[in-house]
């Protein structure tokens, strides 16, 4: 995380010509910061992970938290996820510009950061397959935990944590990003199981087969393949992920049942 002071970030804002209109006085407001926080999820042994770093430095020194920084003078909010996203964790330069960002909100509560005052910009993403994380940066560590055992995180990370958990499960509801967890060929209590996962709640079986078989382009059933599951009864029936990418209708979560 690179500290910016306010009259850098307000040198930034004179626009491509560097004029000031007349009358008008850059000084007049208090100055402020904006930083990125970034609330990335994967799913790893049947359980929700998140990517989290432990601070270098105060305020914070050695808690738990989401990876993050300033924003340069010249340099998006977007660009500046990225780059802080990899100085942080380590993660690699095409892995990061290949992920999918999803803006989530703005955090802007007065004291929200100790220092001065700080309105981040928060991002989100639940991506398969992601590499191991390195410490980097302003990060003396970076790793991933499961949702909900890191204790109390540092600034409103937790909010940020928990606004993005909330979003991240919506996203399954109306799309097919749910079936790049699976293996290639999977069986619909596998599939389930992501769900069961990034929900937080258990899902009736017979409701969400038929829920998932009448949804068109959800899944394709792999013709002759079947999968033993560990039970007595005969062998599951495998399937693979269909052309869609959108879930029409959606598939929506029990209501008040999420943990």
């Amino acid at each position: 995380m690179t500290a910016v002071g306010p009259r850098a970030l307000e040198g930034g804002a004179r626009g491509p010509a560097g004029n000031v209109p007349e009358g008008y006085d850059p000084h007049a407001f208090e100055p402020f910061a904006v930083t990125v926080d970034l609330a990335v999820f994967t799913v790893r042994g049947g359980a929700l992970h998140a990517l989290l770093i432990r601070r270098g430095q105060e305020p914070y020194a050695g808690a738990w938290a989401l990876p993050g920084g300033f924003v340069l003078p010249r340099e998006s909010a977007e660009l500046a996820a990225r780059r802080e996203l990899a100085e942080e964790t380590g993660l690699p330069d095409d892995v990061v510009a290949g992920l999918h960002l999803e803006q989530l909100r703005t955090y802007s509560e007065p004291d929200r950061d100790p220092r001065m005052r700080v309105v981040s910009v928060a991002y989100t993403a639940l991506v398969p397959d992601l590499p191991e994380p390195r410490g980097g940066g302003d990060a003396a560590h970076a790793e991933w935990i499961a949702f909900g055992t890191s204790g109390q995180l540092a600034f409103d990370h937790a909010d940020i944590l928990a606004d993005a958990r909330e979003r991240v499960g919506a996203k399954l509801e109306y799309t097919c990003l749910a079936t790049s967890f699976c293996p290639p060929e999977f069986t619909l209590g596998e599939l389930r199981q992501v769900y069961e996962t990034v929900w937080g709640t258990a899902l009736d079986r017979p409701n969400f087969r038929r829920k998932v078989l009448a949804t068109p382009g959800f899944v394709e059933q792999v013709a002759g393949a079947s999968r033993l599951t560990g039970g007595r009864g005969k062998p599951a029936a495998l399937y693979r992920a269909g052309p869609a990418t959108a879930l029409h209708p959606p598939l929506l979560r029990p209501e008040g049942r999420q943990t």
